[in-house]
């Protein structure tokens, strides 16, 4: 009984000596991140154009500005939302198309850079390291790049987005790829098929529910990436809204019937890709049973 009881007690007071150099560590990371975190906003302070706290009371300005020009125009709201919904439709058409190309692309590059699926396995660290550049790569750049060589309006927006697309979604279904069953590839492979025949036929019918689900909920995040670089002249609901800020006082009515397209449109499609995913996950979990 004494032996088991000083087992007990060593091995309390090595799991109390652990939990408290656990504390300690977490405490300093504590520490660290709350100074880089201070220091970081002090040095963005000193270089903005102007003081964050002397700014900070008139953050309301605005919207009291675009209500206060909009409230005696609500009868005029219909026909600004009615007049500016093309440009809206040109806004969901380069998402949808940007995300249509960037996920072929993220399927390819995702199977070229997953072990056991790769067609050229030596090359997997190439393709993955594209796979990252292409996610570090922000769309506004890459759209401002183009706008300049190609000019304005929808085509640097789309290819801007669809190379971004690529590199994030494939990374998502490279993660997808690891967890397909390689039965049905080893099988296809034994009687002779291609690699593209073999990814096609025994490894996306496996993941394209989940393929699926995260090109849905990247559609959503186009959408609002298409409007943002509206604002740089790659056309859509955004260079609208950009031209109707930038008239001022006035025409702010116009911005804020802009703004409600983007909401209305951003909460439909929120919920409809969200329907989509739970009938998705309803499925697999009826095939599972």
């Amino acid at each position: 009984m004494t032996d088991t009881s000083a087992d007990t007690a060593a091995i309390r007071d090595g799991y109390m000596q652990q939990a408290r150099r656990k504390r300690l560590y977490g405490g300093i990371i504590l520490l660290v991140f709350v100074a880089l975190m201070a220091s970081g906003f002090r040095l963005a302070d000193d270089r903005n154009a102007g003081g964050f706290w002397s700014g900070l009371p008139n953050v309301f300005d605005f919207p009291a500005d675009v209500i206060a020009d909009t409230w005696p125009k609500l009868n005029q709201l219909p026909g600004h939302m009615t007049y500016f919904f093309p440009a809206l439709m040109e806004t969901i058409n380069i998402a949808a198309v940007s995300t249509l190309i960037g996920a072929g692309f993220a399927m390819v590059l995702s199977m070229l850079s997953t072990r056991g699926l790769a067609r050229w396995p030596r090359l997997i660290p190439l393709f993955r390291r594209a796979m990252d550049i292409m996610r570090a790569v922000p769309e506004i750049v890459i759209a401002l790049v183009l706008i300049f060589v190609l000019g304005g309006g929808p085509m640097p927006a789309m290819i801007a987005i669809a190379f971004h697309t690529a590199g994030a979604l494939g990374k998502l279904f490279s993660e997808v790829n690891e967890n397909a069953d390689l039965k049905p590839v080893e099988g296809l492979q034994s009687v002779g098929a291609t690699w593209l025949q073999r990814m096609w036929l025994g490894v996306v019918p496996q993941v394209s529910p989940n393929y699926l689900s995260y090109a849905l909920l990247r559609f959503e995040i186009n959408i609002r990436a298409s409007a943002i670089l509206g604002f740089v002249g790659a056309g859509g609901i955004g260079y609208e809204l950009r031209n109707a800020m930038s008239w001022g006082k006035g025409r702010f009515d116009e911005a804020a019937a802009i703004f409600l397209l983007l909401f209305i449109t951003i909460v439909i499609f929120d919920q409809l890709s969200s329907h989509v995913r739970n009938l998705m996950i309803a499925k697999r979990e009826r095939g599972r049973a």
